[in-house]
C-alpha cells in the first residue's frame, strides 16, 4: 500500500500529466486557428505567444495564492482557469472573434503555470534529502502528456466536426477535459499542504549573504509569516545564491524558446518537409523531458550546482552546433536534431537544477513568492524572445539567433560566477 506521501505525489503527477496533453493536444492548431481567423500568417506566432504570455501572467499571482491557502487551492484554480480557457478558444473560433480566441489562448497558459508549481508541490511532500528527484518526476510526466497530446488532435478534429464544430477547433475539446481532470486530480490533494517547505535551518545550500558571511537566518520579516514581494526580491537579490538560482530558470526558458521557436522556420526555409519539422521537435521535447528523472538524483547525489554547470556546457555545444549549421551551405537533419535534443537537455537541466537550487537557497518565508516570481519571469521572458525571434531572425538568419542565445547564456555564466565561491563553501560546510 503506498505511502500518504507517496499518494499526493502520484496525484500531481497524474495532474501534470493531463495538463500536459491537454497543452499539446491544442498547440498545434492554436496557430492555424489564429491564421484562419484573421487571414494573416504571422498571427500563428502570437497565438502560442500568448499562451506562454498567459502562463507568465498568472504564475506569481498563483504563487501568492498557495502561500495564503495551499497548493491544492492554487493548482485546482490554475488548472480550472485552463479548463475555462479551453471553453474560451471553443467562443472565439466559433464567433471568429480574435481578441476573445487571444483571451481564451491566454487563459490556457493558467494551466502551463499550474503545472510549473506543481513541480514546487512535490518537494513539499518529499524527503528534504531527494526533493530533486520529486521535482523531477512531476516534471517527467510531461513527456507522456506532451507525447499522447498530438495523438488527440486527429480524433480531436473529427469529434468537433461531428459536433458541428470547426475541425480545428476540436482539440480544445480534448484540451478542456484534459485541463478538468488535472483541476480535479489537484482538487483531491492533502488539504494542509505546506507552502514552506524545509526547516530554515536545512534550506541554504551555501553562504547566500550580501557580505560573504555564511547564514541560514530569515530576514528580519521571518517572523511575521510570508515576505512581501519586495522584502523577498530584496533579499534574492542582495544574495548571490538565489540571485543565480533565479536567473538560471529564467535564462534557461529564453535561450530554449528563441532557438526553438525558430529552428521550424529556419527549416522551412532550408526546404525540409513538415515531417522532417516534426521529427526535429519531437526530438527536442523528449531532450526537454525525458531525462529529468536523472538531473533531479543528480541534484540531490551532488548538488543543484552541478546540474546547472552541466547544463550550462550543454547549452554552449548547442549554440555552437546552430552556428555550425547556420554557416554552412546547407543545413544538416542530423545536425540540427542533435542540436534541439541537446538544447531541450539544457532547458532540463537548468529547469530542475535551477529550482531545487532556489528551494534549498532561500528560507521559507521567502520560498513560495520567489518560487512565483521566477516562474513568471520565465514565462514572461521567454514570451519576450517568441516576440522578437522572428524579427531576428528576418535580419540576421539562424546564425544572429543563436548569438542571441549566446548572449543570454552569458548572462547565466556572469551570475554563476559570482554564486561559485559561496556554492563551495557551502558544499564543505555540509
Amino acid at each position: 500500500m503506498p505511502s500518504p506521501l507517496a499518494a499526493q505525489q502520484a496525484k500531481l503527477i497524474a495532474a501534470q500529466l493531463f495538463s500536459g496533453a491537454g497543452i499539446a493536444s491544442g498547440y498545434a492548431v492554436g496557430g492555424l486557428l489564429a491564421e484562419q481567423i484573421t487571414g494573416r500568417t504571422a498571427m500563428a506566432g502570437f497565438a502560442q505567444m500568448s499562451v506562454i504570455f498567459g502562463a507568465g501572467v498568472v504564475a506569481y499571482p498563483l504563487a501568492a495564492l498557495a502561500a495564503r491557502a495551499g497548493r491544492r487551492t492554487a493548482l485546482t484554480l490554475g488548472f480550472g482557469i485552463g479548463t475555462l480557457g479551453a471553453l474560451v478558444v471553443l467562443l472565439g473560433v466559433a464567433l471568429s472573434f480574435l481578441p476573445l480566441f487571444m483571451l481564451g489562448m491566454m487563459m490556457c497558459g493558467s494551466s502551463t503555470a499550474a503545472g510549473l508549481q506543481a513541480r514546487y508541490a512535490a518537494v513539499d511532500f518529499a524527503d528534504p534529502r531527494s526533493t530533486g528527484r520529486a521535482m523531477s518526476l512531476v516534471v517527467w510526466a510531461t513527456t507522456v502528456g506532451s507525447v499522447l497530446g498530438p495523438n488527440f488532435t486527429a480524433p480531436g478534429a473529427r469529434l468537433g466536426e461531428a459536433l458541428g464544430m470547426d475541425p480545428l477547433a476540436g482539440p480544445y475539446l480534448i484540451s478542456m477535459l484534459a485541463f478538468a481532470i488535472a483541476a480535479f486530480s489537484a482538487s483531491t490533494l492533502a488539504r494542509g499542504v505546506s507552502t514552506s517547505g524545509a526547516p530554515a535551518s536545512d534550506a541554504p545550500v551555501g553562504d547566500d549573504s550580501a557580505d560573504g558571511a555564511p547564514t541560514a537566518a530569515a530576514p528580519s520579516a521571518a517572523a511575521a509569516g510570508r515576505l512581501g514581494l519586495g522584502e523577498a526580491l530584496r533579499y534574492a537579490l542582495a544574495r548571490p545564491v538565489p540571485a543565480f538560482a533565479i536567473v538560471t530558470i529564467i535564462t534557461g526558458q529564453m535561450m530554449m524558446t528563441n532557438v526553438m521557436v525558430m529552428t521550424p522556420v529556419h527549416m522551412d526555409h532550408q526546404g525540409f518537409s513538415l515531417g522532417a519539422v516534426g521529427i526535429v521537435v519531437s526530438i527536442h521535447i523528449a531532450g526537454m523531458y525525458a531525462l529529468s528523472p536523472l538531473f533531479g538524483w543528480m541534484s540531490d547525489r551532488w548538488g543543484p550546482g552541478s546540474v546547472i554547470g552541466a547544463g550550462t556546457v550543454v547549452f554552449a555545444v548547442t549554440i555552437v552546433l546552430g552556428v555550425v549549421d547556420a554557416l554552412a551551405e546547407r543545413s544538416s537533419m542530423p545536425l540540427l536534431s542533435t542540436a534541439l535534443l541537446l538544447l531541450g537537455v539544457g532547458w532540463s537541466m537548468y529547469l530542475i537544477g535551477g529550482s531545487a537550487l532556489l528551494t534549498r537557497a532561500v528560507p521559507p518565508e521567502a520560498k513560495v513568492t520567489l518560487q512565483g516570481v521566477s516562474d513568471s519571469a520565465m514565462n514572461l521572458g521567454g514570451a519576450l524572445m517568441a516576440a522578437t525571434a522572428g524579427t531576428v531572425l528576418g535580419l540576421g538568419g539562424f546564425l544572429w539567433i543563436n548569438l542571441m542565445a549566446t548572449f543570454v547564456l552569458a548572462i547565466s555564466v556572469v551570475f554563476g560566477i559570482r554564486a561559485i565561491p559561496h556554492l563551495r563553501r557551502g558544499a564543505a560546510e555540509a
